[in-house]
């Protein structure tokens, strides 16, 4: 029987989502959907085959799995009550989990399950094993153009411009809290790097804004008992939005897949 899945934000990585849940994955079933516009949302859905409900956001968690692919800002109207119904909750925003935690605390109460995915980043599944041992330190270092920073609250505070600038500029060191609190819209790759290895205060992060690049590079850095390790990656900024690449939505359609696959690949 297949599994019920609503999603929040119909963006440049929910709408992309709909789409291929609505084509057919085996084992699950798009349901209801949920965004500010209902007017554009049913131009978007037009040609579903299966058209899911337009619903406000505490409804989503009518399905069994609700995908958060919203604004930052809807993070808790969305996950709330989600977890509240114990449901599976698969969060994009996943910088918005790190300031609230007591979410995590209340899953283990109803049952619920908080599952996030990879994202635009890899490697996860090695910084999790080097994480059931000692670890020293873990570093992410991203390079991003600079139209898909503008905007970020930290370089408001600041008074930091990046749009114009000709040589790579440094726009950020410090944990990854900080990050994602400076950076809601950017670095949700920090969040899932330091839930998945020591922690948002120790998992340290540098920000570039480089004009001369045209992808999203993530450079991480582990040193562990266990292993030592950097691995890279550069990803095409989404079309809709240079904030977003590409693979961030194909990795949330990968872990739906490997919620209900009889054969799940990595730990």
């Amino acid at each position: 029987m297949n599994k019920t899945v609503a999603i929040a934000g119909l963006g440049a990585i929910g709408l992309p989502l709909a789409r291929a849940l609505d084509a057919g994955v085996e084992g699950l079933q798009l349901v209801s959907v949920s965004c500010r516009d209902h007017v554009k949302a049913r131009a978007s859905l037009a040609g579903f085959r299966q058209s899911p409900r337009i619903v406000a956001l505490p409804e989503l968690a009518e399905a069994e799995i609700v995908v958060e692919a919203g604004p930052a800002s809807i993070f808790e109207r969305v996950a709330l009550p989600a977890i509240e119904a114990g449901r599976i909750l698969v969060p994009a925003s996943v910088g918005a989990l790190l300031p609230r935690m007591h979410l995590a605390r209340l899953a283990r109460q109803t049952g619920a399950r908080i599952v996030i995915p990879t994202g635009a980043l890899l490697g996860l599944d090695a910084v999790r094993a080097a994480a059931e041992g000692p670890i020293e330190s873990v570093t992410l270092e991203t390079r991003k153009p600079p139209e898909g920073l503008a905007g970020a609250p930290h370089l408001q505070k600041h008074g930091i411009e990046v749009l114009g600038i000709s040589a790579p500029c440094l726009v950020f060191e410090g944990n990854a809290l900080d990050a994602a609190a400076g950076f809601p819209a950017n670095v949700n790759v920090a969040a899932a790097l330091a839930l998945a290895g020591i922690g948002p205060i120790r998992t340290q992060v540098q920000i570039w804004a480089d004009p001369g690049i045209q992808r999203n590079i993530h450079m991480v850095r582990v040193e562990a008992d266990a292993a030592r390790f950097t691995m890279t990656i550069e990803n095409v900024p989404s079309a809709g939005n240079p904030k977003t690449g590409r693979l961030t939505m194909q990795s949330i359609l990968a872990c739906l897949r490997g919620l209900v696959s009889p054969l799940k690949v990595g730990s």
